[in-house]
């Protein structure tokens, strides 16, 4: 986690003050055993989500997948975050206003769910359209970033396709991707996605 993010938690609500970690359900008191421990059971949940896909019908379906991968470790897995963050400078949105938020973003996938599946160019768009409001949405304390792009790889599913956000040993991707997440640069997330929305997809179990 960048040392760049800050949070406005006077109460220290996720944070233990003897280690300066988060609290976590397994007890976990090291930093770098948290970050093994924590990886290894987020990569083992996204694999299963790839061989057993869940249907994205809103954002409900991103607070969804954070209780899947984080379930294990955290107690507010899939729980809004109840602080505020802001990371270099700039605040993601504010707590107090979540409720119109996820409405907006569900009319957004409403709209992407009208865009034939032909379009690949107007997916792309709205798929960054959609990735860059929940990415100022931010609305877990942490592991906003591997929900996120799970829940675009779901969400691209749907059409057919297969979206890779974070390919292994591909780091260009990815600082693109932060670039641009994190300067809300939605043209630039519109090329990425464009580029990584690969060959169509047979959809499983019907998702």
């Amino acid at each position: 986690m960048s040392s760049s993010y800050k949070y406005l938690d006077n109460h220290y609500t996720y944070i233990d003050l003897e280690t300066g970690l988060l609290r976590n359900l397994q007890g976990i008191t090291d930093a770098e055993v948290l970050l093994f421990v924590e990886s290894g059971a987020v990569t083992k949940c996204l694999q299963e989500l790839y061989e057993n896909p869940i249907r994205i019908n809103g954002i409900a379906n991103l607070f969804q997948i954070h209780e899947y991968l984080f379930q294990d470790l955290y107690s507010w897995a899939g729980k809004r975050r109840v602080v505020e963050i802001s990371k270099d400078g700039k605040q993601f949105f504010p707590i107090a206003h979540f409720d119109n938020a996820l409405k907006f973003i569900d009319s957004l996938i409403d709209e992407y769910y009208s865009i034939s599946s032909d379009d690949v160019q107007n997916i792309a768009q709205k798929l960054a359209e959609i990735l860059d409001n929940i990415n100022y949405l931010h609305p877990f304390r942490e592991g906003n970033g591997r929900a996120q792009r799970e829940f675009m790889r779901l969400l691209a599913f749907e059409k057919g396709f297969r979206l890779n956000l974070n390919p292994p040993d591909n780091k260009t991707v990815y600082d693109r991707y932060m670039k641009g997440t994190v300067e809300s640069q939605v043209d630039t997330l519109t090329e990425l996605i464009l580029e990584f929305l690969n060959t169509t997809v047979e959809r499983k179990n019907g998702a």
